[in-house]
């Protein structure tokens, strides 16, 4: 029996039950950046959501898989096993088979029967496997079995694009600044070359190992035994000979290496497209994406806000008294920045144009400059009688604001 899973897929991706494709790739993109690894170095706690959210988008993005989870609340390979429920003598049939084992819904069938009379749905009748279910969701969950045209028969499986990858990439401040290019390994699944993606080959087939040649699978739920329709075969019970080269999937698996180009400007968490470079599509649809999220590295002197650099400077109390020119660095080199006489500790003075270039605007940010003024080291007796007389000329308590009287 299939164990039921330790989340609800649907509520791990934040999205609702109906949720189209593209919803949930959106809502997987957005987590699976969020807690990356390689934006979370060492947080075991993100390690482990990013893989609930992996895990949870493998079977939501995956058509048969999804469709298996709505309709029995979990979704395992292990759970299906081959077994009867067929035709007689054993040819494969392609409308679903439900065998519940000598279940009773004799009742359930006459109180459906009886909400529908009423013209009421989802009455509050307990359902005989555990959950709650009235006339109208009992016939909701077994039309879902019956999908397919006038003959039983379920649909051919169709293509589906490649999943898309998500891959960290760490750069210096100045890599991100100037922008690079830099080339790092992915493994991700590409189209098979041997049979070109269809997974078989055209020189037979052979009995359908999943249903055993049946073309049924059986599913439990509970104290429900489901037969239903071999994904493998689509009730065929015969598929072609699978490919040597990569078992009948499609697409083998293989490392290679892409060439990344970091745009000047680049800020830490942005996310970079690198078309086609996703995993290969099945049936020879097109492959996902690569989406590079990049992780800059702090400098040691410029700290950057946006498209703006911020930056301190050490002054000394006589430059910020008196007034002075001094050279500070910016991103693009060496300036002159004017202190006026009477500067405080902790001022902040703006540089026009020299933060960092943005393209998408065409403009450039600014660079804040704070200073801190740098009180002298008192080593002689001369330098303590040039203060002493500094004093006497300035005796205004600098802290006399600060008292209040009540």
């Amino acid at each position: 029996m299939a164990s039921q899973p330790k989340h609800d897929y649907y509520k791990t991706l934040g999205v609702d039950r109906g949720a189209a494709d593209d919803d949930i790739r959106k809502a997987y993109r957005k987590l699976a950046r969020k807690y990356h690894p390689d934006l979370n170095p060492g947080d075991k706690s993100a390690e482990s959501r990013f893989k609930d959210v992996q895990e949870a988008y493998d079977v939501l993005s995956d058509s048969k898989k999804r469709g298996m989870y709505d309709q029995v609340g979990f979704y395992s390979d292990a759970g299906f096993a081959a077994g009867g429920g067929g035709a007689p003598g054993g040819a494969p049939r392609g409308g679903p088979n439900m065998d519940f084992g000598g279940f009773d819904f004799s009742e359930m069938f006459r109180d459906a029967q009886a909400e529908a009379e009423r013209g009421r749905r989802g009455g509050g009748g307990a359902h005989p496997g555990g959950g709650a279910a009235g006339g109208g969701a009992f016939k909701d969950i077994f039309s879902q079995f019956f999908r397919g045209d006038a003959g039983g028969n379920q649909p051919e499986a169709a293509p589906e694009k490649g999943a898309d990858l998500e891959y960290g990439l760490n750069i210096s401040f100045w890599q991100a600044i100037r922008g690079t290019q830099t080339k790092i390994e992915i493994t991700r699944y590409e189209q098979c070359g041997v049979c070109h993606g269809t997974g078989g080959n055209e020189a037979g087939s052979i009995s359908c190992p999943q249903c055993a040649g049946t073309g049924n699978v059986q599913q439990m739920a509970g104290n429900m035994k489901f037969n239903l329709t071999c994904p493998r075969c689509n009730g065929k019970g015969r598929i072609k000979n699978a490919c040597p080269a990569c078992h009948g999937d499609g697409r083998i698996s293989h490392k290679e290496f892409v060439e990344i180009r970091i745009p000047a400007g680049a800020q830490h968490g942005s996310r970079l497209r690198v078309p086609g470079k996703g995993n290969a599509g099945t049936m020879g649809a097109p492959s996902g994406d690569l989406y590079i999220t990049t992780n800059v590295e702090p400098h040691p002197v410029f700290r950057r806000e946006g498209d703006n650099i911020h930056m301190q400077v050490p002054i000394t109390i006589w430059e910020a008294g008196l007034g002075t020119k001094i050279e500070v660095p910016t991103i693009d080199g060496k300036t002159l920045l004017k202190i006026p006489p009477g500067t405080q500790n902790n001022q902040k003075f703006r540089l026009r144009d020299r933060g960092v270039p943005n393209s998408r605007k065409g403009t450039k940010g600014d660079q804040i400059v704070q200073v801190v003024l740098k009180a002298p080291e008192i080593r002689d007796e001369k330098t303590k009688e040039l203060l002493r007389e500094l004093a006497e000329l300035h005796p205004e308590d600098p802290r006399a604001g600060l008292w209040t009287e009540e």
